[in-house]
């Protein structure tokens, strides 16, 4: 870590320990035995109200939903249980069917007039916020008595649509089946997901909308080279344009800024607020509603994501309770706007100081660069860079000095004889010979 880990990360770690011990228990909500409920609230007199929701999350965390990629279908089978347990609370219809036919299903809770939709996993491979969703509607479900839960479901109308891009999420791909982006679907409303989504919130009129996502763990925050843990935006209208719901929308960025601290740190960043006019946050905002983009970003230590799923916890309980209180009004648009910036990527992976040795050919000293498609699970390299990369900074390093890289044959393009091309599976091995028999260190698999 890259930072001494104090008394408010210790929370989190406890309730992520508490967590993974349920893995392989039976589908329900985890508990701790030697101990009562928490409840959110009665702890607040001795921590943070962040911390007492961390603390609460450790234990209604759902089991079953261990690693980030899941079947949808197995998504439901966890969560119709908890849906079944209170059928007066809960209200679940299937608001369409996705490109193979998989239900896209709404969840509604509670009976005020104020509406906020959430809705997740969008992108297929990006599932934290979806696991924390299940996770909240069992606490709602659990601790009907809790005064955020209560004050929630008497202010409040809240719909969920979980799991938007179900196709996506069975294979833990970003696009939908026929390869579109739904997150950029919000104008042609081409696929069945995006109009399931565009007919919600029209009919929900929704005063609120919550984004909710996973950025690349490869972006860093603003100028500092660390990892963003949580980035927020509040999309604009349009071009250079600000409207109410987005003045509403930057004073809840800033309210989650400061309730997520003691979680994350000031690990938290901000995306830029350009306009994209096929997004659904930035045409919703132009619709009326206050959305709130929240993305989990990451760190090598945690794969699975198991402290950002805490986080998003804390976030959305947070803002629901903040928007059923009025809470959010007393907090000024500054600390959003004096987040540091995403910034640019770095490489997943920087091999230094290797002789690269193609067939026939004499050893070339070179550095090389390999991204995944998926950065914490290390699978799916593909070669980005070759060259000098001293000053090129990285996730990780492989210190290869006085040894060979000795390409896969597969992974060389046989135009013209074997070469290295950028973009081709980063597979082969680090060894002390160029024919790549004393091998020290295998890139992408078995070879």
């Amino acid at each position: 870590m890259e930072e001494e880990v104090g008394r408010h990360q210790l929370v989190v770690l406890a309730a992520v320990v508490v967590a993974a011990g349920c893995a392989g228990t039976p589908a329900q909500p985890a508990s701790t035995p030697a101990a009562p409920p928490v409840s959110a609230a009665a702890s607040d007199t001795e921590l943070t109200a962040a911390e007492a929701l961390a603390a609460a999350h450790a234990q209604v965390r759902v089991s079953g939903l261990d690693e980030r990629q899941f079947q949808p279908e197995h998504y439901w089978e966890l969560m119709t249980p908890i849906l079944e347990a209170a059928p007066d609370r809960f209200k679940v219809a299937e608001i369409g069917r996705s490109i193979e036919d998989r239900p896209i299903r709404r969840i509604d809770f509670g009976r005020g007039e104020t509406t906020a939709l959430l809705w997740s996993q969008m992108h297929g491979n990006e599932s934290t916020a979806s696991r924390t969703l299940m996770d909240l509607i069992a606490y709602f479900e659990s601790h009907p008595d809790d005064p955020r839960v209560a004050r929630i479901e008497r202010e409040l109308h809240v719909t969920f649509v979980p799991v938007l891009n179900p196709d996506g999420a069975a294979r833990f791909v970003r696009h939908n089946a026929v390869g579109i982006d739904v997150n950029r679907d919000a104008k042609q409303l081409a696929t069945p997901e995006a109009r399931a989504l565009k007919a919600v919130r029209d009919e929900l009129d929704a005063r609120w909308g919550f984004n909710l996502h996973d950025q690349n763990v490869r972006t860093r925050l603003g100028s500092t080279g660390r990892d963003v843990r949580i980035a927020l935006l509040a999309p604009p209208p349009d071009h250079g344009a600000t409207s109410p719901a987005n003045a509403a929308a930057r004073q809840m960025c800033s309210y989650l800024a400061e309730t997520l601290e003691p979680i994350v740190g000031d690990q938290i960043a901000r995306y830029n607020e350009s306009f994209n006019p096929r997004a659904f946050g930035d045409l919703m905002t132009r619709w009326g509603t206050s959305v709130v983009l929240i993305e989990s970003g990451g760190e090598l230590a945690d794969p699975h994501k198991e402290r950002l799923r805490t986080a998003n916890f804390v976030a959305i309980i947070s803002a629901l309770d903040a928007i059923a209180t009025g809470r959010w009004e007393h907090s000024s648009p500054t600390r959003y706007l004096n987040l540091p910036l995403n910034a640019p990527w770095v490489y997943d992976l920087l091999v230094r100081g290797a002789s690269i040795a193609l067939p026939g050919r004499e050893p070339v000293r070179a550095d090389f660069a390999v991204n995944f498609d998926d950065t914490l699970a290390e699978t799916g390299g593909s070669v980005a860079e070759v060259g000098d990369l001293e000053e090129v900074p990285s996730l990780r390093e492989i210190d290869a000095t006085g040894l060979y890289f000795v390409p896969d044959p597969r992974s060389l393009g046989p135009e013209l004889g074997p070469y290295l091309r950028i973009g081709a599976d980063a597979r082969g091995v680090i060894s002390r010979d160029p024919e790549g028999r004393d091998v020290v260190h295998r890139l992408g698999g078995s070879y």
